[in-house]
């Protein structure tokens, strides 16, 4: 019922209405409030003279519109793609200064594109189900409507009648028409492409007053809501407002939603959107910002590029568009200070206002521990956010148990990721992909990002037989999601959550569950165990990608300094050169590295015989196209088997003085207690003290009384130190 009902109140709130121009970026109240506040806030003041100096260097000159013919990074993609960011910034200055001259400049350039779009065919660079006309890619053109659909609103008052309507016919009616037409199945997906795909259609029906496009944006190409803005506003977020595709997609996902939401609520209040499901759209950028690094970095869950942090330009647009709507953030005054600039908005003045006080300026980024549930209606897995610290001593364990993610997402069930003092730890690959780099295959991604990246291997969990989860296929894969079994991180102490998978191999169960625990004294130790069991023999496979220099290990291991080779054939493994190989029994594997003057040892128990690989990313990659990045993995073999493991972060080197203190480790022992399908016990001796980690297997009752190797407790596990109970 509440489906039907948001459908019948879209169409029945979202009538015409005939907007003064502009109102699709800004009003013409707002453009007057910038120009009035310009002198006053230096950020505001800097934003303008950075677009007006931009801008000014192409007065009077004859634009190039060129014929489409090069990939990502060419010069007809990087001319269109500067073009439509000149056309919409023109149309600032025009609204604001009042300078016809700005208006001219879009206005000849609208011209050119009107005689372009209708000669276009298929982009010639095309490699997908979804080429673009002006771009190689659709995508590219709904970035180029979004912004050219602004910049025509923004002049609309300064053309005539006749330009109006060749602008209309020529350079928009094509686009729109082979969009909602040609490729009305790629239009109506529920992916980051078509919300780019309805804004460009939506934001072009609002500044032309043409109900059709605006319907088609909302609805979907056959206006019946299971597709269009109002379907992926519902359907791509989760209640908490996590974004099924990850953080880094959230990042580029959300400026088409904000823009879009704004130019609705710009033309048409009344619709109410920004309190769509709950204000869904504050909750993705809370959500999105809580899934940085200390740094700003996305955290690369899926395809990801790890350069890319909160001060791109997606993040200032929707963090300046939701000031707006939704009122002020400190976390957002944060992030906008680091961002340097402002849009030329009510939003943006109002940030320059703030910042132009540094008392109003929180001393840093307020992470908290957080668990995201996935799936639209939040019971697809999730992922929890664990944090210890605040600032520059901050760390952070990362958790993923979700659905696959679409076509972005990765084959890694139960997989980890670790922060500390800003920095990755344990680590995960991100994506393989120059973007905008045309000498790397046009800028797309390379086939290694299949190959490798999104396969198993490439990530902090169990691979099975060398075979990826799902068999490294998408269409088994977005079938299913992990499942939560417990979690508990009020308390900083002890944080925990468990989680398991039963689809990833046929017939087998993954269980996992990780501690973040905070022990007297200040020490940091994250307890990992990780229970598969199946009903016949298998070769199990737990890497560690880490990051930094190796300094010690208890492993007695052959290195092959001569000749390496793969470590295997398939799924990812074949491009892994394996640098070193050792065999275990019956002991504690220890190795410890060294990442920016901190020391950080993974200690893993192994009973009976287990065999440890150093491997480093590189081989069969002729064309460099991977970062060589190492790995500590770890091989078992059985029906069943149990990886408890102990990531301590301890000591400091000082390289100016040259010394370094509690470089050792202070794990000496593991013991499996009592390790079972009802519960796991594990005791492990730090120093000269005992940790007892304590679970149930198969209850989450947080009432039920258990007993298993000589303790009891009350809920789903527990924690003892020393003899006194942490929790």
């Amino acid at each position: 019922m509440n489906r039907i009902f948001t459908l019948l109140f879209v169409l029945l709130l979202y009538t015409p209405v005939m907007a003064q121009h502009p109102c699709t970026f800004f009003t013409r109240n707002e453009a007057a409030a910038v120009k009035k506040n310009i002198s006053l806030y230096p950020v505001l003041s800097k934003s303008f003279t950075d677009i007006k100096n931009s801008v000014d260097l192409w007065i009077g000159k004859d634009v190039d519109v060129p014929f489409p013919k090069d990939p990502a990074g060419g010069y007809t993609h990087d001319k269109h793609k500067t073009n439509y960011t000149l056309m919409f910034n023109s149309g600032l200055l025009y609204n604001i200064t009042g300078e016809k001259k700005y208006a001219t400049l879009v206005k000849d350039m609208l011209m050119k594109y009107a005689a372009l779009n209708p000669t276009l065919k298929n982009h010639p660079q095309a490699t997908s189900n979804s080429p673009g006309r002006i771009f190689w890619q659709a995508l590219n053109d709904a970035n180029w409507m979004v912004y050219t659909g602004m910049a025509y609103d923004l002049i609309y008052n300064s053309l005539t009648t006749t330009e109006r309507k060749k602008i209309e016919d020529g350079a928009f009616k094509p686009e729109v028409d082979f969009f909602t037409h040609d490729l009305k199945n790629w239009f109506n997906l529920i992916h980051n492409h078509a919300v780019w795909a309805c804004a460009g259609v939506g934001i072009i029906g609002i500044a032309t007053y043409n109900q059709d496009y605006i319907d088609m944006a909302m609805m979907g190409s056959d206006k019946k809501g299971n597709s269009g803005f109002i379907a992926l506003m519902d359907k791509l977020f989760s209640p908490d407002g996590y974004y099924t595709e990850g953080p880094y997609y959230t990042r580029y996902a959300i400026l088409p939603f904000a823009l879009f939401a704004n130019a609705l609520n710009n033309s048409n209040p009344s619709l109410k959107i920004f309190e769509h499901r709950n204000g869904i759209l504050k909750k993705a950028l809370t959500t999105c910002l809580q899934q940085t690094n200390s740094n700003g970095a996305f955290y690369p869950f899926n395809d990801a590029l790890k350069e890319k942090d909160y001060t791109s330009n997606e993040l200032v647009t929707a963090i300046d568009i939701f000031w707006k709507a939704y009122g002020p953030d400190k976390n957002w005054l944060y992030v906008a200070n680091k961002q340097g600039r402002v849009l030329l908005n009510n939003g943006g003045t109002a940030i320059a206002a703030a910042l132009a006080k540094a008392k109003n300026i929180p001393p840093y980024f307020d992470y908290k521990s957080i668990e995201c549930s996935d799936g639209f209606n939040g019971n697809e897995g999730g992922i929890s956010i664990f944090r210890n610290g605040k600032g520059k001593d901050l760390t952070s364990l990362l958790f993923k148990y979700t659905s696959h993610g679409l076509s972005h997402g990765h084959y890694d069930k139960l997989g980890i990721m670790l922060y500390d003092k800003g920095n990755e730890i344990i680590t995960n690959y991100g994506s393989v992909r120059f973007i905008g780099v045309e000498q790397k295959y046009g800028g797309r991604y390379l086939p290694e990002n299949k190959k490798y990246a999104e396969q198993t291997i490439a990530h902090n969990t169990i691979v099975m037989d060398e075979t990826s989860h799902f068999n490294g296929k998408e269409e088994s894969a977005e079938k299913f999601h992990s499942d939560k079994l417990f979690s508990s991180y009020a308390d900083s102490t002890v944080q925990v959550v468990a989680a398991k998978d039963d689809n990833a191999y046929p017939g087998t169960r993954m269980q996992r569950t990780l501690y973040m625990l905070d022990l007297p004294g200040g020490k940091k130790i994250l307890a990992d165990i990780f229970n598969v069991q199946s009903a016949t023999t298998h070769q199990y496979d737990l890497p560690f990608q880490y990051n930094g220099a190796l300094i010690n290990t208890s492993v007695k291991y052959d290195a092959n300094t001569k000749k390496l080779e793969p470590l295997g054939k398939k799924n990812g493994y074949q491009f892994l050169w394996k640098e070193a190989a050792g065999t275990a029994v019956d002991t504690l594997v220890q190795l410890t590295f060294l990442n920016h003057q901190t020391y950080y040892t993974i200690s893993t128990l192994v009973l009976d015989t287990a065999q440890v690989f150093f491997t480093r990313t590189g081989a069969n990659d002729p064309n460099f196209n991977l970062r060589h990045e190492p790995a500590f993995i770890i091989r078992k073999n059985g029906k069943g088997q149990s990886f408890v493991s102990v990531i301590e972060i301890h000591g400091k080197f000082d390289p100016v003085y040259e010394f370094s203190s509690n470089a050792y480790p202070s794990v000496k022992q593991i013991q499996l207690l009592q390790n079972d399908k009802d519960y796991t016990v594990a005791e492990i001796l730090v120093d000269d003290k005992k940790l007892v980690l304590a679970q149930c297997n198969n209850s989450v009752d947080e009432k039920q009384v258990h007993m298993a190797a000589g303790f009891t407790w009350t809920g789903a596990f527990t924690v003892i130190y020393n003899q006194q109970k942490l929790k």
